[in-house]
């Protein structure tokens, strides 16, 4: 009883992180009448580029990578999204077809909500217009700062931003080191570089001794180093 009374929208505290939390107590409970949990395994797809959704993801637990397959077929990551974050949400609402591939980095428990009630509720709620509206300029910060990353840092700040940025967010273990473990592979491509150019650069860290590593595993030894390289001091 309790599991079920917890997994209705009006009684979770997962859609307070989203644009989820403009909808009244009517256009919630729609929601929870229609909506289906669903676990996905580390690895596993959740949508692919070029797909057609009928439908979001809201993202109860667990860790995903949004990437783009470039025309030489090399997958960039855009964005590294978390608990609270609503995945598909402009696919849906432009009705286009999906920019980005979903990928969970760990095991995922997500809510897949129909879009007919988001469609509905665009229509009837301003609140809710405005906190899609609010949502989608976010992320449209986010891409510009990554342009201007690109452009302007070099790898080396890059990859500090990229670790500092995984240590703020997701924390670190019991040992110091970052809960959430990317492969080399997953940071060259969030960084936007080769897989080789990341491997050299946390080894030129290590040497530093600004991070230490145990297999996948990194710990950040000297943020205010990072910090300083990331800002060009």
């Amino acid at each position: 009883m309790n599991s079920h009374v917890e997994g209705r929208c009006e009684n979770c505290i997962v859609r307070q992180l989203n644009s989820l939390k403009a909808l009244n107590k009517e256009e919630l409970k729609r929601i929870s009448d229609s909506k289906t949990s669903k676990s996905i395994k580390k690895g596993e797809t959740i949508f692919e580029e070029g797909e057609r959704l009928d439908g979001v993801y809201c993202v109860r637990n667990g860790v995903s990578k949004l990437s783009k397959l470039s025309d030489n077929g090399k997958d960039t990551i855009v964005k590294i999204a978390a608990k609270g974050e609503v995945l598909g949400q402009r696919s849906v609402i432009t009705e286009e077809k999906t920019n980005l591939s979903a990928v969970a980095l760990n095991d995922m428990e997500v809510c897949y909500i129909p879009k007919k009630h988001l469609t509905d509720s665009l229509d009837s709620n301003p609140n809710f217009t405005k906190a899609i509206l609010i949502h989608m300029a976010n992320d449209l910060k986010f891409a510009d700062n990554v342009i201007v990353n690109m452009a302007q840092k070099t790898v080396k700040q890059r990859v500090a931003e990229t670790l500092m940025y995984l240590d703020k967010n997701f924390g670190a273990d019991a040992d110091g080191y970052i809960i959430m473990t990317l492969t080399r592979e997953d940071i060259a491509n969030v960084v936007g570089t080769a897989k080789e150019a990341c491997i050299r650069t946390l080894t030129i860290f290590k040497k530093e001794g600004w991070i230490s590593t145990d297999g996948k595993r990194i710990k950040l030894e000297d943020k205010k180093a990072l910090y300083r390289l990331v800002e060009g001091l």
